[in-house]
């Protein structure tokens, strides 16, 4: 198995000689939220779960996320959920990035490492639990799910980061590479939740202006994005979220890869009268 690190939130609070500047922007094309803003006073609490805190990404909001929320979760040992999700029209991806997490559902029971990656259809039942001595931290990633008339819910499944060979995108030698853990052709599934890996030096060499909303979480490395018109530094354990349309292109820093990890709507028509 490849040798991989994965950024999750410190925590804590900042000692008061430290200058205030930071890198957080939020406008109405593109927000940052660095790593150095994830502090305990940040921190939210669920109905239902156990000696377990979160800090909130993005959520659905006028002028900031339209399709998805995206938390990550840190649970104490011994703490957990038999109810974790409310909403029977929410689906889920689970993905490990600290700790181990023991996930149920469907009948079985999973052991989910640093990578391990774990998709819930809405309406499911199952339990998150973490059974060892350290906290586990974990991103959760939730969509309400869009039926299509003809089309089955998908299944639920467990995989890893271990597990998924990266696919080259052409032309670019290998340097730029997308982790897909769901089929692009299933188009059951109305959301992909990969990852991005860009080799040091390596470029997005256009501004892609698309359809796809974003939330893009740098688990290793560092880089230069242009969100709209600006060009930001990111490194790990930053936040990313992007409006629809919004331009986006990098260049990856170095010395070591540039990985993070990528949330998208896809695969349904779009709507044509606002919610």
């Amino acid at each position: 198995m490849t040798d991989r690190t994965y950024a999750s939130p410190i925590g804590g609070h900042p000692g008061q000689t430290q200058l205030l500047t930071d890198r957080a922007v939020f406008t109405e094309a593109y927000a940052v939220i660095p790593k150095g803003v994830m502090r305990d006073i940040v921190t939210s609490a669920l109905p239902f779960w156990d000696k377990t805190r979160l800090w909130v990404l993005s959520r659905p909001l006028s002028g900031f996320a339209e399709t998805f929320s995206q938390y990550i979760m840190e649970v104490e040992p011994g703490g957990g959920s038999e109810r974790p999700e409310a909403d029977p029209e929410a689906q889920g991806v689970l993905f490990v990035v600290a700790g181990t997490l023991t996930l149920t559902i469907a009948g079985a029971t999973h052991r989910l490492e640093p990578g391990g990656y774990a998709y819930i259809p809405p309406a499911s039942t199952w339990s998150v639990a973490n059974a060892g001595s350290e906290p586990v931290r974990f991103h959760w990633v939730r969509k309400r799910y869009e039926k299509v008339e003809g089309l089955d819910t998908p299944e639920p499944f467990v995989t890893s980061d271990h597990e998924v060979e990266p696919i080259a995108m052409p032309g670019t030698d290998g340097k730029w590479a997308t982790t897909r853990f769901v089929d692009p052709a299933d188009l059951r599934h109305d959301m992909h939740v990969n990852i991005v890996t860009f080799e040091p030096g390596a470029v997005i060499p256009f501004a892609e202006t698309h359809v796809m909303e974003h939330g893009l979480y740098v688990l290793e490395g560092k880089a230069v994005y242009r969100l709209n018109q600006d060009w930001v530094e990111v490194e790990a354990g930053d936040y990313m979220w992007l409006r629809a349309f919004c331009p986006q292109a990098c260049y990856a820093g170095g010395p070591g890869k540039f990985r993070y990890l990528l949330y998208k709507d896809v695969n349904r028509h779009a709507k044509l009268s606002r919610p």
